[in-house]
């Protein structure tokens, strides 16, 4: 007895930087003859992709100098007091960067709906009836975070000299104070 064979194929694909959502495939097969071979067969394919690259750099470059010149009290009968003054430096850096890619991750995406439906009906004594129906759903993520940091601080400070010499009665010297300061905040959030 000859056989009679009936194929029908829906093929659904959805590529998306989104969410891949495709809508319901059917396919139905009705009135055969005997021995006939039916098969209704559904595909639904849906793949999310996503690529970030996030490169964040911060640099900071400080360069400061302070000097006081020199005091000086000499060849007097009475001599003062000589007083140099204070020398300082101070520098302060903050930086804050916030990076969020999550609404781009793969755990957001949604998967197709698994709406697909086939049917066959009414054949005939002796036939071979087959509905399938295959969903797939592929996420990748690439996440590339570059974060650099780059601070460079010089600073010099210096007090000048403080004399009192060939006086009959000398008076005081006194050197004033040097300093350096330096604050450095840096904040990165990244979020994938």
């Amino acid at each position: 007895m000859k056989k009679l064979l009936r194929y029908v194929a829906v093929v659904a694909t959805g590529l998306s930087l989104g969410t891949g959502v495709v809508g319901a495939q059917t396919g139905s097969i009705n009135q055969t003859g005997a021995s006939s071979s039916n098969t209704v067969s559904s595909t639904t394919t849906s793949q999310h992709q996503a690529t970030n690259n996030n490169n964040l750099g911060v640099s900071n470059s400080n360069g400061q100098g302070a000097s006081t010149g020199s005091a000086n009290s000499s060849q007097n009968t009475t001599g003062g007091g000589a007083t140099s003054g204070a020398a300082g430096n101070a520098n302060a850096f903050s930086a804050s960067a916030t990076v969020n890619n999550s609404g781009s991750g793969g755990g957001s995406a949604v998967a197709p709906a698994a709406n697909d439906s086939g049917t066959i009906s009414n054949t005939g004594f002796s036939s071979t009836n087959t509905v399938t129906s295959t969903h797939v759903d592929s996420s990748t993520v690439t996440n590339n975070n570059n974060l650099s940091v780059t601070n460079s601080n010089s600073q010099s400070a210096s007090s000048g000299s403080a004399n009192v010499s060939q006086n009959t009665t000398g008076g005081s010297a006194m050197s004033g104070n040097a300093s350096n300061s330096n604050t450095t905040t840096v904040s990165f959030n990244v979020t994938n």
